[in-house]
């Protein structure tokens, strides 16, 4: 049972968080995010246990490269993820044009409309890559709502904090522990779900499927809701382009799938297929993932820890 938190210990985070992204935020954003990926490259001295997490994973991922270009791809973790910090604390201030002006969406005439013209569900899948938060705000800037499953976080203050800034306009976050009946309705309504789908799942949550040629516990989540309610599922990544200085995202083609008789090996397909594609975005963007998460930290029974 998780430790029962004080009322005092959740308005020191609460005030800790609140000054963090006030003070990045009070800079100009292309300041905001370059000093944000300082203040990753600060936190990742600080936490030697989250480096030792990345380097070990890019073994297992990247057997073949060399010591120096995985700390070079591990470094550059901390740097995307305080470069997020950065845009995330702008969010209070943006409006619908700013979001429209400040990321580039690829692929919506090719595959989110004509998704979109079914009037099904759409069910669209990240990671944990980039500026995954942009989903919470893109969406509504083009005129559509949007449902994100979140984890709630433990502390309710700062939950709450977050929470405002990722609703602002008008997106609606739903509890992953406590919503699986409100998925469904969403979904059968034609509306739109946003789920992250690259983080290490209990085995009872999960199915094993391939990552980087390593068997990974993977969130059967999706693939259960996509069968259940016939729902489009879209993959869509936020990725920094360096050269274009701004996140852009990308929207990929529908998954395809099918109902056979055999749901457990219909929900396997689908989650391993959804993982190529995730696996497809980190081979190309190694620096915007989330090393420090041990992907592979559920095994196959009998097998022994990556860790």
């Amino acid at each position: 049972m998780a430790k029962k938190r004080s009322n005092f210990q959740n308005k020191v985070e609460l005030y800790a968080v609140r000054a963090l992204l006030g003070a990045i935020g009070a800079l100009p954003l292309k300041t905001s995010m370059n000093f944000g990926k300082k203040v990753g490259v600060f936190f990742a001295k600080r936490f030697p246990k989250l480096q030792k997490t990345a380097k070990r994973n890019l073994e297992i991922a990247f057997p073949e490269i060399s010591e120096a270009e995985r700390e070079r791809i591990a470094l550059g973790t901390f740097e995307s993820l305080g470069r997020h910090l950065g845009f995330v604390s702008h969010f209070k201030k943006f409006q619908l044009e700013d979001i429209r002006n400040l990321v580039e969406v690829v692929g919506k005439a090719e595959n989110f409309d004509p998704a979109d013209a079914t009037g099904r569900g759409i069910l669209f899948f990240t990671g944990h890559f980039g500026s995954w938060e942009v989903f919470n705000l893109l969406p509504p800037a083009f005129g559509y709502g949007m449902n994100i499953l979140v984890r709630r976080i433990d502390n309710p203050l700062v939950e709450g904090f977050v929470d405002k800034m990722r609703t602002r306009f008008g997106s609606v976050t739903l509890d992953k522990t406590k919503s699986a009946r409100k998925m469904f309705r969403v979904l059968e309504n034609g509306e739109l779900l946003g789920i992250l789908a690259d983080l290490n799942a209990q085995e009872r949550e999960g199915v094993f499927v391939d990552f980087f040629g390593v068997p990974a516990s993977t969130t059967t989540s999706i693939a259960k809701l996509a069968l259940a309610t016939n729902a489009i599922v879209l993959p869509a990544f936020a990725v920094w382009e360096e050269e274009k200085q701004k996140y852009v995202v990308y929207l990929e083609p529908p998954i395809e799938y099918q109902k056979t008789e055999n749901i457990n090996e219909d929900i396997k397909k689908l989650t391993q297929d959804l993982t190529k594609v995730v696996e497809k975005y980190v081979r190309k963007y190694p620096e915007q993932w989330l090393w420090i998460h041990k992907r592979w930290n559920t095994r196959p029974k009998g097998e022994k820890t990556l860790y």
